[in-house]
């Protein structure tokens, strides 16, 4: 081997690896900053769905400087998210201080066998298991100091991501005109203007499924609410809010906000969790034939089975927030895909080719004869 091969040899080796460190040190650095990268993800999603009503006053109020209308934006949303928690918080907190009064004697009837709670701890033998593992249970209670340090701290990081998201998302909309340009300034004039064009069409998915989802679950929440207030049920705030917030959660959150709103009602009575779980069974139907195609599928026109397999590789990805983000991603990815397809099959190109090896017609030698122009 030649000294020459020898170098390129090594020079080729040290390459590969060092190719294979910086991606190890990549991987290293994105698993270190997952909770960074993930609220990044976050802002921006909520920052594409938010530019084009920035844009939309800006254009529309001629005065209204980038800052300004965006500020609006961020401020109507946050309204509009206020309300919404008021609409919840109040009742919430009616019915959080009424069950604080009936803890004593819930618990008194349920040591006594009264009442449908204490009915249900008698059938299952509940008190009876209470009293043969009390000690596991006090070292267990005794155990939760840690517990609730670890609760405090998540329910602070929560915030703080919270307060991240709401000001990375508001940076990220403010600078989307100058970043857009700069970014498509690197493109041919005709390409820039296609990948402008798929872009507000991504940002139109993004923003109709937020905005169809959230009318969704309210409507879910307020009509659980109705139900479980004429029935009676305790607590109809509290459940229907935890309702409304499963409903978000595609596939499985319905389910599971039905499975537990059914629950209490036949904790309540046996009517009542009769007249829940037909609720439920109809307003499912309602909502998967009815509400979804209205809301939905005027924004994100995704089929059923692109969107189960959206969901389960996002579950499996990022768990709940990935199920979240799989169906505007899929929409995303199908706006993309249709329109690399007719760029490529449907557009006429720049340059018209014969051949299979798509000589340029000009300098095409000979005519295409009759017969082959027949074929």
């Amino acid at each position: 081997m030649t000294p020459v091969s020898q170098r390129t040899v090594a020079r080729n080796t040290l390459t590969v690896i060092g190719l294979v460190l910086l991606t190890l040190l990549g991987l290293f650095l994105v698993y270190e900053t997952r909770r960074v990268l993930i609220w990044i993800v976050i802002a921006a999603f909520f920052a594409t769905a938010l530019h084009p009503l920035a844009s939309w006053v800006e254009r529309r109020v001629t005065w209204c400087r980038r800052w300004l209308s965006t500020l609006v934006v961020f401020l109507v949303v946050f309204a509009v998210l206020v309300g919404l928690v008021t609409l919840f918080v109040v009742p919430l907190v009616r019915e959080g201080s009424q069950f604080a009064d009936q803890v004593p004697k819930m618990v008194e009837d349920a040591r006594q066998g009264r009442g449908p709670v204490g009915s249900l701890l008698n059938r299952f033998h509940v008190v009876e298991w209470v009293q043969q593992h009390s000690a596991q249970i006090q070292a267990y209670v005794g155990g939760l100091g840690g517990t609730t340090l670890a609760f405090v701290r998540g329910a602070a990081t929560t915030v703080a991501g919270i307060v991240t998201i709401f000001v990375l998302a508001y940076l990220m909309v403010l600078e989307a005109p100058r970043l857009i340009d700069t970014f498509l300034a690197v493109f041919p004039h005709r390409r820039a203007e296609r990948i402008r064009r798929v872009g507000n069409d991504c940002a139109k998915t993004i923003t109709g499924y937020i905005s169809g989802n959230l009318l969704i679950s309210v409507i879910c929440g307020v009509l659980t609410y109705v139900v479980l207030l004429v029935m009676r049920v305790p607590f109809a705030g509290l459940i229907a809010l935890f309702v409304a917030i499963a409903d978000l959660i595609p596939l499985v959150g319905a389910t599971l906000g039905a499975v537990i709103a059914s629950v209490a009602g036949f904790v309540h009575s046996i009517t009542a969790g009769i007249v829940v779980v037909v609720f439920f069974v109809v307003y499912q139907q309602v909502e998967n034939h009815l509400l979804q195609p209205v809301i939905l599928a005027r924004t994100v026109k995704v089929n059923a089975l692109a969107v189960l397999v959206s969901i389960l590789i996002g579950v499996e990805l990022a768990g709940i927030l990935g199920a979240l983000l799989a169906i505007p991603a899929a929409g995303m990815i199908q706006i993309i895909g249709r329109d690399v397809w007719d760029t490529r099959r449907g557009e006429l190109k720049e340059e018209p080719t014969v051949g299979p090896e798509e000589e340029p017609a000009d300098a095409a030698d000979e005519p295409v004869s009759a017969a082959e122009s027949a074929r």
